[in-house]
């Protein structure tokens, strides 16, 4: 059975066509129609000779067995965010299932192979992100999620028993990682980079690092009519003065700064608002620069805080430091593209993905990006030429032979 990288994108479609809608992806982990896509993976897998299991916190594993039980592992994830797009984690999955097939018809590799259906990669139901991987790594702590709920008031503990999942055994997972030897992933870029650089594929140097921070300003609602406009004291003014300075910061810093979410009150037309909350998203690829753009952003608060008249609370919610891959797998990943699409360059991911959850437990890692057409993700219209999702395909299945042979030469 040679690699076939057209079946990939007809499995991928066919994917799409179960489990999405006119809006998009709807593969939400812990749903109904996340099940409903993992029974269709597992399906297919039954073709081939792996072993397929799950682990204590609901990823789900298939292994071809080698010659040598050190495992390269090649990871992607099924689930979606909501209205997502046809590709996002998907294209990993699937694309590792036809390099799966490739490898087992050549027969018993010299190194175990495995392919990992990371859980809730996305978070997009309970908030937390790289949940599957965050609990192999042992990252995870259990009494930090204890508490979710979804926008439904459905507890995350009930949604994991609603599929055989218990929270208090999730730290059972953590073996999984234990003897890998290096770990794959190939993922669309989700940005603008490559399709600027007229390239369809990329090798990725490591995961942005992140701080998300809430900021809540307080001041004094008051009438919008009567209320002369020196003596307001607008907590919506200074949150939106922060956003715009947030975005300096990061262009001078060489990162990137986005506030996403924001939330006023009273919240009518006629008052002038007395308290703001927004949360801030701060990522740069190394932990100084992301250390000097908190700082600065912490600054411009305070500053603009006593300008505006308006009190301050700042609460740091989240942190990841930021992830640098493998040299060695790196120098592989490169090969393997120069030799499938002529030009190998190489970028940073802004985006998490579980690779990072690999890197930071010693595993070694390296990604691959293809080009997302105009730069979009999370969204339906997701998109990249199929000639390069095939592209993609053969540079994983190239990367995946060098990797299983430089296993067999590395220490």
């Amino acid at each position: 059975m040679p690699l076939d990288p057209g079946r990939t994108v007809s499995e991928l479609r066919e994917l799409h066509e179960l489990t999405g809608d006119e809006h998009g992806a709807q593969r939400v982990a812990f749903t109904d129609t996340w099940a409903r896509a993992r029974e269709w993976m597992r399906e297919k897998l039954e073709a081939l000779p792996v072993e397929v299991e799950d682990d204590a916190a609901g990823n789900r594993w298939a292994t071809l067995e080698g010659a040598s039980d050190r495992a390269v592992l090649i990871g992607g994830h099924i689930d979606s965010v909501p209205n997502g797009g046809w590709l996002d984690g998907a294209l990993d999955l699937i694309a590792g299932l036809e390099v799966l097939r490739r490898v087992a018809e050549d027969g018993r590799p010299a190194h175990t192979l495995r392919l990992v259906d990371w859980a809730d990669e996305e978070g997009a139901r309970f908030g937390r992100s790289l949940f599957g991987s965050s609990a192999a790594s042992g990252t995870l702590d259990i009494e930090e999620v204890r508490g979710l709920s979804d926008a439904a008031g459905v507890a995350l503990p009930d949604a994991l028993a609603e599929h055989g999942l218990e929270l208090d055994r999730l730290a059972e997972a953590r073996g999984r990682l234990a003897g890998a030897a290096a770990y794959l992933e190939l993922h669309i870029e989700q940005g603008p980079v490559l399709e600027r650089l007229e390239l369809p594929l990329g090798v990725v140097l490591g995961t942005f690092g992140l701080e998300r921070t809430r900021v809540s300003f307080t001041g004094q609602s008051a009438h919008a009519g009567s209320t002369p406009m020196d003596v307001r004291r607008d907590a919506l003014a200074a949150a939106a003065r922060l956003t715009l300075d947030l975005r300096e910061i990061a262009k001078q810093g060489g990162g990137v700064g986005t506030v996403g979410t924001i939330a006023v009150q009273p919240g009518i037309v006629t008052a002038v608002p007395g308290a703001c909350e927004i949360v801030l998203d701060q990522r740069h690829l190394e932990a100084d620069g992301l250390a000097v753009m908190v700082a600065e952003a912490r600054e411009a608060a305070q500053r603009i805080a006593g300008e505006e008249g308006v009190a301050l609370d700042w609460q740091p919610i989240w942190a990841i430091e930021p992830i640098h891959f493998h040299p060695g797998l790196i120098e592989l990943a490169e090969d393997a593209v120069r030799e499938i699409a002529g030009e190998a360059p190489t970028l940073p991911s802004g985006p998490l993905h579980d690779a990072a959850e690999a890197a930071r437990v010693g595993v070694p890692t390296v990604m691959l990006f293809v080009q997302s057409l105009r730069g979009l993700s999370h969204a339906k219209e997701e998109d990249t030429l199929q000639e390069h999702l095939e592209l993609a395909v053969e540079a994983l299945d190239r990367l995946t032979t060098k990797t299983l042979a430089w296993v067999g030469g590395s220490p």
